[in-house]
């Protein structure tokens, strides 16, 4: 499954040049881009991702998957969605980019309460500056952070670190340096 995945981002959400003509989100230029749109909302690719990241949930105690609105919403959907066909339920839930406010205020969309164990997902990591929000924000709202799941890591700018130092456990199903084609290099 994972080999497939990597051939669709490659296809659909990849893509890379020799010199830095890509404006990241924190302003820095980059040699490559990587919108996984294209790829979570295909048929295919949320049916991959799901599983992928259903996997790397596998038997740990948590009950819900979540991250930061928009990018992880298909992630968490589709894991959650596995979770029901493998007969191990876990909720999807969303984390507003801003305080919801009105009705009841809070950060965290769906079916959570405080004191559940979750994994956050993020579909690209590089500085993990929107990942430490999930983190930060669900913690806020009560949830105990167990994992934290990327479905790209760019090796760039030291954001799974960043990640691990603060959230602990901390993992990618994809290294940049896999899109890359045969003989190309970071």
């Amino acid at each position: 499954m994972k080999t497939e995945l990597i051939d669709l981002l490659r296809e659909k959400s990849f893509q890379f040049t020799d010199a830095p003509t890509f404006k990241l989100a924190s302003g820095k230029m980059s040699r490559f881009y990587v919108n996984c749109k294209p790829t979570t909302l295909h048929p295919r690719g949320m049916f991959l991702c799901g599983h992928l990241i259903f996997e790397a949930l596998r038997g740990l105690d948590i009950s819900g998957v979540g991250g930061l609105t928009f990018g992880a919403d298909p992630l968490a959907m589709a894991a959650a969605f596995v979770s029901e066909l493998e007969k191990s339920p876990l909720k999807a839930f969303s984390i507003r980019k801003t305080q919801k406010d009105h009705g009841i205020v809070k950060w965290i969309e769906g079916d959570m309460a405080p004191g559940e164990r979750v994994a956050i997902v993020e579909d690209v990591v590089t500085t993990g500056g929107s990942t430490l929000k999930a983190v930060d924000r669900a913690r806020a709202e009560g949830l105990e952070v167990v994992r934290v799941v990327a479905l790209i890591d760019r090796q760039e700018d030291g954001g799974m670190e960043r990640i691990r130092e603060k959230a602990g456990d901390a993992a990618a199903i994809i290294a940049l340096d896999e899109l890359l084609p045969p003989g190309r290099a970071l």
